[in-house]
């Protein structure tokens, strides 16, 4: 897989807002079947940073209802990579 087929989005919440500053932590959501070696090689080479690790977590999707009929959100996967001391990935500055 290519670079681009590993990273689907970044997440940009609140919580993702203050680990970035607090902590050097960026989040992404990230193709169900990549590994962690994979995620650290697709960022380094899509942002050209350095990075120290990577977390991954399955989240699942969420079961929703309109009347009578139940579906369900899909299933993810997200990866928190913290980066190197000094490096940065900026997404929406002066947004």
């Amino acid at each position: 897989m290519k670079h681009y087929d590993i990273i689907i989005r970044p997440l940009i919440t609140e919580k993702t807002n203050i680990q970035k500053e607090l902590s050097n932590q960026v989040s992404f959501e990230v193709d169900r079947r990549a590994n962690r070696i994979e995620i650290r090689r697709a960022v380094e080479q899509a942002f050209k940073v350095r990075v120290t690790s990577v977390r991954t977590m399955q989240m699942l999707g969420k079961t929703t209802q309109r009347g009578r009929i139940a579906g369900k959100r899909r299933d993810w996967k997200k990866a928190i990579v913290r980066l190197m001391p000094g490096e940065r990935i900026e997404f929406f500055e002066g947004a």
